[in-house]
């Protein structure tokens, strides 16, 4: 925890507010958030490192420059929460919904985000590298100046999604939803597709020929 910490706002949530001031008091460890309701509260610039934020509801919270490190926010709710500039390396985050979320600036190197809810989301300068992102939704997101570095990229975008600028490394396929319908893309396919819209994402494939062993780069 950040030495002599205090949070921007409580939660409006009586026993939200009394654990997370107990865990303040306490001024040591992880804190224990699982299913509480956070709604509303800013928690910027906190130390939260490996602590439990699983099945939470952390609507509209605001954790800007907040540390999760190693935090688990399994099935948490971060709907319209504002997150720039917010440490989330190797965070669990399968399962929560970042819908409307503000990510800018963040870092999620390493973090895990298995079906997620991110349409809408804002991950303007967002680091991704390393970070597994399978069966997420991204459509309407801005992905824009984004930096990856060989992510699983199993997402859903659609002509909404925002991708300039964005740059490094990925592994398909995505699944491109269009007005005619939807499509999967991987390769050099999703690699042009992403060149179209202003990024310049090299997209990876698994050398099957080699068992899986090395990678081969297309495009």
């Amino acid at each position: 925890m950040c030495e002599d910490w205090t949070p921007g706002k409580f939660p409006e949530d009586r026993t939200a507010a009394q654990r997370l001031r107990e865990w303040i008091d306490a001024g040591e460890g992880g804190l224990d958030a699982v299913g509480l309701d956070f709604t509303g509260a800013d928690l910027s610039h906190g130390d939260f490192s490996e602590s439990w934020f699983t099945d939470a509801k952390l609507v509209s919270a605001r954790f800007v420059g907040a540390e999760l490190y190693r935090a688990d926010a399994q099935g948490a709710d971060f709907s319209g929460a504002d997150l720039t500039g917010c440490s989330l390396v190797r965070v669990n985050l399968d399962d929560a919904v970042l819908r409307g979320t503000t990510i800018d600036q963040a870092n999620l190197v390493k973090a895990s985000l298995y079906d997620v809810d991110a349409s809408g989301a804002s991950c303007r300068g967002t680091q991704f590298m390393g970070a597994s992102l399978l069966g997420v939704n991204l459509r309407s997101a801005d992905l824009s100046n984004a930096v990856f570095q060989e992510n699983s990229f199993q997402v859903t975008l659609d002509q909404n999604t925002k991708i300039e600028g964005a740059s490094g490394s990925v592994f398909g396929p995505a699944v491109i939803v269009e007005e005619e319908g939807s499509r999967e893309l991987s390769g050099a396919a999703l690699e042009d597709w992403i060149k179209v819209k202003g990024g310049a994402i090299r997209v990876l494939t698994v050398d099957r020929e080699v068992g899986g062993r090395s990678w081969e780069e297309q495009g």
